[in-house]
């Protein structure tokens, strides 16, 4: 396994405490405000961590699937979905070998996508638009490189930063509901740091 796996396997398991906390991401809200659960809906958490979104989803009410290369994070999505007294499917699988079956209204990853090799990108992201159904959504951010900004500090092995606006070559046919990027405080290395981000919210047409 690689050091990302270990290195997330000892920050989840060092405390019972959930290290992202419990409380939704931000895309969360925005999600559920493009496409809400009017009708049964599939989402797949892509790179969930300890389960925090996939675990608000799942409240509101859509047919939530999740999973995470940590098996540490993994038990912590499934503690979070039993207190919420929710169900979520979630399981073991690395973003790089994984491949989807079956079709998703709601592709959503937060944190993650920065993991996936270059050379295999177009691969990847070519079978997420092939599992997403008709009207469906991709909500998806990734970190991206800055000049002014300093590397940070907790390096990981395989971490791939993208470029601005490059996530938008993936989606040039799409119907773009929202694209933003910001710059944020981080403190999750224990060392103040700062990151770059964009955000995308689109619609397959």
């Amino acid at each position: 396994m690689s050091i990302l796996y270990h290195d997330y396997e000892n920050v989840y398991n060092s405390s019972d405490e959930y290290y992202w906390g419990v409380t939704p991401s931000q895309m969360c809200l925005k999600t559920l405000e493009l496409m809400p659960p009017n009708k049964p809906l599939k989402i797949l958490d892509i790179g969930c961590g300890e389960g925090k979104d996939a675990v608000f989803f799942a409240r509101c009410g859509y047919d939530v699937s999740a999973f995470d290369i940590s098996d540490a994070g993994i038990e912590k999505a499934k503690r979070l979905a039993e207190k919420a007294r929710v169900h979520v499917d979630v399981f073991t699988a690395n973003i790089w070998d994984y491949r989807l079956s079956g079709k998703y209204d709601i592709l959503f990853s937060s944190g993650a996508l920065h993991y996936i090799k270059p050379e295999l990108r177009d691969e990847i992201f070519e079978d997420y638009r092939n599992h997403t159904d008709e009207n469906g959504l991709n909500v998806f951010n990734v970190f991206v490189k800055k000049p002014f900004i300093a590397p940070a500090p907790e390096k990981e092995e395989h971490d791939y930063p993208w470029y601005s606006g490059q996530l938008l070559v993936f989606y040039h046919d799409w119907f773009v509901e929202d694209f933003s990027e910001c710059i944020f405080d981080c403190n999750s290395s224990g060392v103040p740091h700062q990151h770059a981000m964009n955000t995308i919210y689109t619609r397959k047409k």
